[in-house]
């Protein structure tokens, strides 16, 4: 006797269970795809945003080396009073990374001016 569940077949029933299977996978696939596309959408438009923030980088590098020169010290100096090495202060300058909140405050001290004063020209 064969064996029956819901009144179907065993057969039926995997047949069933596999085309349901099937469904649930071009469901999560197409969810997938929904996603990535969404996501190179952003990143595409975000070239706008992420040139910006290479001007205000650029900026702020522009506007350190003014005033580090405006103050006669060498990238050493500064380095050394603000205890960080100097290529970090040479990547702040070429803008290839920013200072913390705490050593763009002890920049504008180090300069002999504000904070504000360092970031006005920037955007």
């Amino acid at each position: 006797m064969e064996e029956r569940i819901f009144g179907f077949d065993t057969q039926t029933v995997i047949h069933i269970v596999a085309q349901a299977f099937n469904v649930l996978l071009l469901f999560v696939f197409a969810a997938l795809l929904v996603l990535v596309t969404l996501a190179l959408l952003m990143y595409l438009r975000s070239k706008e945003v992420r040139r910006e923030t290479a001007i205000i980088r650029q900026s702020l590098g522009e506007a350190l080396r003014a005033q580090r020169i405006r103050c006669n010290m060498t990238q050493e100096f500064v380095a050394e009073a603000l205890g960080v090495s100097r290529q970090a202060v040479s990547k702040w300058e070429n803008g290839t990374s920013d200072p913390s909140t705490s050593n763009l405050i002890a920049l504008a001290k180090l300069y002999g001016v504000s904070a504000e004063e360092l970031l006005r020209g920037i955007g």
